[in-house]
Formats: structure tokens, sequence, C-alpha cells
């Protein structure tokens, strides 16, 4: 067995391979001199050899080979050849070798023949024509081997049609999408024959708009019922002939269910927020009303304690204005406003504690069942916001029971990892070890229209006076001020599961603190300028003052506090926080410079966006006197 001089790397540079066989060395001789300026030649004088090289060289394009040979007939050669090789062949015969030719072309499948002896051109002609119908044949095995792996092993629902909507080619994706038994039962039939008419004429109608167009077209369709609806993006590619005519169509379906629940998601993160801030400026004009109208109350009862009417009448008042203050308290909370008295906590102790509360707030026609994990993590968060949050939750699912049933409480640990997309990663929810509590009831569920809205402050599905609208929002408020999120899931008639996410607490569970017992007012007296945009809120705290005994100095802005410091000597500075101009904490830090000694008490409507530093005196309003005259005493007091 000799090799034709022409190299490999030759050959990797496009050139094709063929293989000559004969047993007359000066055939292959001439063989060699007539093709080695287009091709790599490899000879063989032997059939065996032959087939050990055609084995070890599956690069071969063209087998040309003599029909009489020692042990082995170039038909039978190239009978074998066939069962390990794809490459064309070609037979050299005599004239009398018909018989031979006609073997050859059943058993070895030979695309020619050429006689002896041969007509260079004729046989240069038989051999380049061999070696493009090689080649095309492979480039036309990989094109299916590619459009297979793609239509196996695609996440998406892919299908070939033709101009008339009838399926060519598709996936099984594709065919369990229609609803078919595999893909072979869909070839030359159309959508019409799967889905029903309406779905149909709509596919139809877009696969005739883009092969009008001849250009892409993406649309987006749901499916399904509404409360379990999914999306699919499709896609229609239209594939021309080589005149430039459409004669297919190739669409791509992918769903995006999941896309279009977390964009959805993000929708209502972003509704949340800019409600959470509206929500936030709402409170602190709501408070500084509150302060006036309470302490005005205040100081107004003792002086009609003769006259029980008028008495009752203004408790009365002093009472829906602290349901007003409570209300402005969750509205806080809902926008993250309001700082959290956060701590590392056990979960299930928090749970549990709230037995009794529970029992009392859900009534008897309501069983309380617990499953709560016994490895669950610690959270940080605060618990007396937690609690009302789960108490918030527990009387939301007795009132969609109103014939009774259960509501669960169970706890476990979830890690969430890192979604490979980063558009399938929920915003709310970030990658991380999550202690999980569930609070499942088995009433009414709710209508797919209404779950988007339900954290929506305000928003209640309860009649006039049954409900606030902000024990949800005040949910929703807690647990993305800690750090985690809120879910729901609701099925109408089966029930509802919301599920809090707080994040994992490395630290230590710690203990409930003690509160301090408030310092009675100083004895001795002293002079307080308070500081406050709102006449009304300002007269109040001045006469709160003034009756725990002390001579106070009010004054509307930061800039005329300065003034008045500059050329009074005063014991303590209060100032609201939000005023225009100079702010509270601006006042703050100016008098600390200038008046280093001077105790200085921020009083608030709510946190603002730059928090305030962590030694500065405070008290939120609407306060009631007593709180003010602690705050006082306590920064009166002398040092030590």
């Amino acid at each position: 067995m000799t090799v034709g001089t022409t190299s490999e790397a030759m050959n990797a540079g496009g050139r094709g391979t063929i293989l000559a066989v004969d047993d007359e060395p000066d055939i292959l001789v001439a063989l060699e001199d007539l093709l080695e300026d287009e091709y790599r030649v490899l000879t063989a004088s032997r059939p065996a050899e032959a087939l050990e090289l055609i084995a070890a060289e599956p690069d071969i394009d063209v087998i040309l080979s003599d029909q009489r040979m020692p042990g082995l007939t170039g038909d039978a050669l190239l009978a074998r050849a066939r069962e390990i090789s794809d490459a064309q062949a070609i037979l050299l015969t005599g004239y009398a070798d018909i018989s031979a030719v006609v073997s050859a072309l059943n058993r070895g499948g030979i695309t020619g023949y050429v006689t002896k002896p041969w007509d260079p051109t004729l046989l240069r002609n038989a051999v380049r024509g061999a070696y493009e119908r090689h080649r095309l044949v492979r480039e036309l095995a990989t094109e299916r081997a590619l459009l297979r792996g793609l239509l196996d092993h695609a996440g998406d629902a892919i299908a070939f049609k033709d101009r008339e909507g009838r399926f060519l080619r598709l996936n099984a994706r594709m065919a369990a999408r229609l609803g078919a038994p595999s893909p072979e039962a869909c070839f030359g039939r159309t959508e019409a024959a799967f889905v029903n008419p309406e779905v149909a004429a709509a596919a139809e109608a877009a696969d005739r708009a883009a092969i009008d167009s001849g250009a892409p077209t993406e649309t987006v369709a749901a499916s399904g019922p509404e409360a379990a609806q999914s999306w699919s993006q499709v896609t229609r590619v239209p594939i021309r002939d080589a005149a430039g005519t459409v004669v297919h169509l190739a669409v791509i379906a992918r769903d995006v269910t999941e896309q279009r629940l977390l964009e959805a998601r993000l929708r209502q993160a972003d509704k949340m927020q800019a409600l959470g801030t509206l929500a936030g400026g709402v409170a602190h004009d709501f408070n500084n009303l509150l302060t006036a109208i309470l302490g005005s109350l205040e100081l107004a009862l003792p002086k009609v304690a003769g006259d029980a009417r008028l008495s009752r009448l203004m408790t009365n008042a002093a009472q829906a204005a602290q349901r007003g203050a409570a209300l402005t308290k969750r509205l806080l909370t809902f926008s993250h406003r309001r700082d959290l008295q956060a701590r590392v906590v056990d979960l299930n102790a928090v749970i549990r504690g709230m037995d009794d509360l529970l029992g009392r707030s859900l009534g008897g026609f309501v069983q309380v069942e617990h499953d709560l994990s016994p490895d669950l993590w610690p959270a940080k968060v605060d618990p007396d916001q937690l609690e009302l949050a789960i108490l918030n939750l527990c009387i939301n699912g007795r009132d969609a029971m109103p014939e009774g049933g259960v509501v669960a409480l169970a706890t476990r640990n979830e890690t969430v990892r890192a979604s490979a997309d980063p558009n399938l990663q929920d915003p709310n929810l970030k990658p991380g070890d999550y202690a999980v509590i569930a609070i499942t009831d088995t009433g009414t569920g709710i209508p797919p229209e209404i779950l988007s809205r339900v954290f929506e402050p305000f928003f209640t599905t309860k009649g006039v006076g049954q409900g606030t609208g902000l024990g949800l929002a005040m949910v929703f408020g807690l647990v993305q001020q800690s750090g985690g999120t809120i879910r729901i899931d609701s099925t109408v008639g089966r029930g509802t599961t919301v599920r809090l996410y707080l994040p994992r607490s490395r630290e230590a569970v710690e203990a409930a603190p003690i509160a301090p017992s408030a310092p009675a007012p100083a004895p001795r007296r002293a002079r307080v300028l308070v500081v406050d945009d709102d006449p009304q809120v300002r007269h109040v705290t001045a006469s709160f003052l003034n009756g725990f005994g002390y001579d106070e100095a009010e004054v509307p802005s930061g800039e005329a506090a300065l003034e008045r410091l500059e050329s009074e000597r005063f014991d303590l500075v209060v100032a609201d926080l939000a005023m225009p101009g100079m702010s509270g904490i601006d006042l703050a830090e100016a008098v600390r410079e200038r008046f280093p000694a001077l105790p200085f008490l921020l009083v608030t409507g709510h946190a603002e966006a730059a928090r305030i530093p962590a030694d500065f005196a405070v008290l939120e309003k609407p306060f009631p006197s007593a709180d003010l005259a602690a705050r006082v005493a306590a920064l009166l007091a002398p040092k030590g």
C-alpha cells in the first residue's frame, strides 16, 4: 500500500481525498498523476489493504476501484466499503464487464463507472462529480443532524410549516403544546387539527402575516384560565428559496410565564414603593395634625372637669385621635419610614406566645394548628410588629371562613438560589437563607383580579367600618423593612397561603429588653426653646412645657432658633425634624458645634430618608404630655 505525495495538511485546507485501488502499479501511478493536482490521492494495490485504509481514513470522499483484482473483485470491494464508509464509488472496468457494473450498482452503490482505457477528461469529470455529490451529501447530513439536535434538545417548541400551514418538521415540545401524541402525527396537518377553531384561526392569521411581510414577527399570547394563565412568546421566521420566494415558515414558541410573573412582581414592587413614599408623606402630615388635636384635648380636659357631658365628648374625641395615630403608625411601617425595634428572635417562640391572643381574637369557630420546624433559623425582626402582622393575617383568614375552618401556622427553613438567568430572579427575594412563616386558611380564597392589589394601603374588600385596608400593607412594610419579602398564593374556594420570608440571622437570639421606668420631671426651673414650623404643634408643645413648670419660648424655623440662641440663654432645645430650609438635624448639628453643652430633643412625625444619628434624642409624634415630660426631665437631669 502506498500513499500519494499530497499531504494531510493540504487536505485540511479543503482538498478532497481520493482512494485509488488497482493491482497494477502502473495504473495507480497514472491515476495519481491525473488527480493529484486537485485532490489528496491515496492508493492501494490489494483489496484487503484498501479496506484497512478505508477503516482508518474516515474522510475519504471517492473510491476509484478496478474490477478485476486477485482476492476480491471491485464490485465486492465496493459493497464491503459501503458498510464502513459513505464515500462515493466509481468502478473501473473493461467493456466485457457490464455484469460487474450491474452488480456494483446493486451491491456497492456506485455512482458511475469508467471503462479502460479511460479518457482523462471523462475520468476527471466523473471523479469531480462524485466528489461534489459526496460533499453535498455530507453537508446535508450535517444540516439534518444540527436540525435534529436543535429540535430534540431546544427548550422552545419549534416547528417548520409550508405556505399552507402544514407541518413539515416539529419537535416533541411543539407536539405536546398542540396536544398531539407525537411529532410524526402532525406531519402534513395544520394546527386546526389539534386546537380549537379560535386558536387555530389566530395562528393561521399570524402565519399569513409573517409570510406576507417576509420579515420575522413576534407575538405574546396568553392561554388557559385566568387564575392559571400561561404566556408564550411566538416568533415566526419566513424561509426563502434560492429565488427569494417565501416557501416555508419557522415557528418558535417560548414559555415566558415565569418571566411575565416576575415582571408583574417588579411592577408591583415599584408601585408599592411609590405608594410607600406617598403613605410616608401623608403619615407625617397626619402626625402633625394628631399632635395638635391630642395635645389640645389633653390641655383642655382639666378645664372642663366639672362638665361630665363635655368631658365625655372630649374623651371620645381623644380616643378617636388615638386610633388615627395607630393608623399612621401602620402607614409608616408600610412606607419603611418607621424605625423598627428589631432584635434577633426565635420565631417559633413568638408564634407559641400568641396562642392566647389568637384564641381570643379568632373565636371558637376557627381552629389554630401549628407545624413548626424544630431547627428553624433565627431572624432579626421587631417581635411586636411581627405579632401584629401574624395576627392581621390570621384575622383575615378567619374573615374568609364565615362558617369556621382551620388557620395553620407553619415554619420552615429555605435557601433561595441565584437564578442562572438574571431576568428570572425575583427582585424582591435575594439569594440567601430565609426563615419562612406560612399562614394558611381554608377559606373562600382571593380572585386573581384582586390578588394583585391586596397589599395596597386602604384597599379592602370588607364592608364600611369593617376594615381599614392597612393590615396587609403593614405586613408588607414589615417584611420589606426587615430585608425579606412576602408571597401570597390563593385559589378561589380552596383557601389562601401567605408566606413571610425573613433573612436568617447568624447572631444569637436576644432576650427581650426591659423597659426603663420614666424619670420624674426635673425639679429645677429651666428655659426651653421650642422650634416647629407648624404653629399649632408648636403651641401645644410649648403649652405642655409651661404646664410642667418650665419657661418656654417659640420660634418657627431653625434660622430663627439660632438667632435666639445667640442672644439668650436656654437650657434645652425641642425642635421638629422636618422643617423647610434648615431641618431639625441641621439645627441640631449647628447647636452641637456652637453650644456643645446644650441638650437637644428632636420631635418627628416620621424618620427621614437620611437616618437620624443614633446619639440624637428623638420623640415620635403624636406624643402624650407624660412622654414629653420624661424626655425633657432626662435631658435636663444633672450628668453623672
